[in-house]
């Protein structure tokens, strides 16, 4: 597999594709510790860091929570309308930086 994640070899001279067209809706998993009574919290919280990485309203429609089994952990499903890889990475980054956050994909 080559650097860009794609199989075919790297061939000098050659443009590579990105992994990502732009712009593109595009979903992040984030989990974080919570109680359900905690969850409208934290959800408030991971639209708050999209919204300032974003510079605009994240919906709620574009949120899907769910619980763990035991209520301990709280999922977010989060799809953005993303428009260049910068400012993908730089949601990934603001969600590794976030003491709230235990897990993101």
């Amino acid at each position: 597999m080559t650097q860009d994640g794609t199989d075919k070899p790297d061939t000098p001279g050659e443009e590579k594709k990105p992994l990502v067209e732009y712009p593109s809706v595009y979903e992040y998993k984030v989990m974080g510790k919570a109680t359900v009574e905690e969850t409208p919290e934290f959800e408030e919280h991971v639209r708050s860091l999209f919204r300032r990485k974003m510079g605009m309203e994240v919906s709620p429609d574009s949120i899907h929570v769910q619980h763990s089994r035991k209520g301990k952990f709280v999922s977010l499903s989060v799809s953005v309308l993303l428009l260049s890889e910068e400012q993908r990475r730089g949601i990934y980054e603001a969600l590794h930086q976030d003491p709230r956050i235990v897990y993101y994909l």
